[in-house]
This record gives structure tokens, C-alpha cells and sequence, in this order.
């Protein structure tokens, strides 16, 4: 509970919010289940990404009018999306300690949907950069991780700044309000690079290369060594 600066004490959402945010990624998930019976599980996940993503979710706030409601220490115009995509989650939690799950469905398919979602652009969006990254890195068999470089405290929350690597090459860097938000940025910064085949883009293709190189000639060694091994192991028979 914080207080504010006129001496009010305003609660804190983050149990809401949570708690919203899976439940808004199951309705989701339920709603593109029924509406696209005969699409397969990758373009379910992008389409629901889509819909539960920051910058969705902070415009549905928006638009519906949630941050005249917002009290919060003042920030900076990038941090507000994250805020109101945190209201919308909350309000979404408690529909559904109200109301239950159906009223969840029934609020997103009846009053978000359709005016401040469209579920067919939603569907054709492809800004899930974290998962594009994942599907390009083991679609070519290319080792990836996702590194927190530094974790700051600042006044209006928890400030990430990531980095994510491939192939032992620094691809991208992100930074965010959340670990989210932050591998987001970082992904999205990894596939610009890659898509304008920029310096970088070459420096994963030489150490992926390099990388398959070394795996031949460790192959080549382990099979002369057990060619080796059973050389000897007939040569013992032989002489016994």
C-alpha cells in the first residue's frame, strides 16, 4: 500500500494482476481454440501473444477510459503502457474473484473484442518477437539465451536492461519495466539485425559455422579413437 501525495493510501494491484494475467491468457487462448477450430498450436500461440501483449493491452486501457481511475507516482511516457496494461490485468482479476471465469469470457468476447480488439488483425500480427526468435534459432539449430545484464530499482518500479545471445554472439539488447517487456525489445532488436543482414547477422553465421566445424572434427577424433580401440581389441584376440 503506498500513499499518496494528498495523504490517501492506494492499494497495491500487483496480486490482481497477476492473477489476471492468467486469466486473460486462458480466455484468450480459449476463444482462438472455438474461432479457429482448424489452425495449428504455433498460430494459436502468436495470435493470443498478440492479443495479451503490453502495447495491446495499455491501448485497450486507454481507449476504455481505465487511467482516470490510475493512482500512481508520476513517470515517464514510455512507462505507461506497462502501467495500463497492469490496470486492464487487474481489472480482469477482479471480474473474475467477482464474477467467475465466464463473466472473464464474457467481458472479453462481448465488450473487448470486436471494439477495441479485432481478433482477425490480432491473428495476422506478428509482434511476438521472443517467439519469432526462439522458432529462427531452433529451426537452424543455433544455442540462445536470454541474459539479465543489469536490474535497476527505480522510483516506479523494477527497470530491466537484457541481452540475448546466439551462438555466443550478442544479437540484441532490450530494456523494460519487466523481464517481459525486456527480452521482448531484445528479441525485436536480434531480428532487425538479422533481417537487414547487418554485421552482426554475419558474426552468428560465423560462429554457428565455426561451431559446426569443430563438432566434425570432434566426430572425426571419437570415431578414430574407438576405430583405435577396437584395432587393438582384435590384435589382443589374435594374439591370445
Amino acid at each position: 500500500m503506498n500513499n499518496g501525495a494528498d495523504g490517501h493510501a492506494f492499494v497495491n494491484n500487483e496480486r490482481l494482476e497477476y492473477l489476471g494475467d492468467a486469466v486473460l491468457g486462458a480466455v484468450c487462448a480459449d476463444i482462438l481454440y472455438h474461432h479457429y477450430p482448424h489452425q495449428r498450436e504455433g498460430f494459436l500461440t502468436n495470435a493470443r501473444s498478440s492479443m495479451v501483449q503490453r502495447s495491446t493491452l495499455g491501448r485497450v486501457a486507454h481507449e476504455m477510459g481505465l487511467e482516470a481511475f490510475i493512482h500512481t507516482a508520476a513517470v515517464k511516457q514510455s512507462h505507461n503502457c506497462f502501467i495500463s496494461g497492469n490496470a486492464f490485468e487487474a481489472l480482469v482479476g477482479a471480474i473474475y474473484l467477482d464474477r467467475g471465469y465466464m463473466a472473464c469470457y464474457r467481458f472479453m468476447e462481448q465488450r473487448v473484442l470486436g471494439r477495441y480488439i479485432q481478433l482477425e488483425e490480432a491473428a495476422c500480427n506478428d509482434t511476438n518477437y521472443k517467439s519469432t526468435i526462439i522458432e529462427w534459432c531452433q529451426k537452424h539449430g543455433y544455442p540462445f539465451t536470454f541474459v539479465i545484464l543489469e536490474e535497476m530499482k527505480l522510483h516506479e518500479g523494477p527497470f530491466f536492461h537484457c541481452a540475448l545471445d546466439i551462438c555466443g554472439v550478442r544479437a540484441g539488447e532490450g530494456r523494460g519495466y519487466s523481464k517481459k517487456e525486456s527480452h521482448q525489445q531484445a528479441a525485436h532488436d536480434a531480428l532487425t539485425h538479422i533481417r537487414k543482414r547487418h554485421a552482426v547477422y554475419r558474426e552468428i553465421m560465423a560462429a554457428a559455422s565455426l561451431a559446426d566445424n569443430e563438432a566434425e572434427h570432434a566426430e572425426v577424433d571419437s570415431n578414430a579413437a574407438t576405430a583405435s580401440v577396437e584395432v587393438a581389441s582384435e590384435s589382443s584376440v589374435i594374439t591370445e
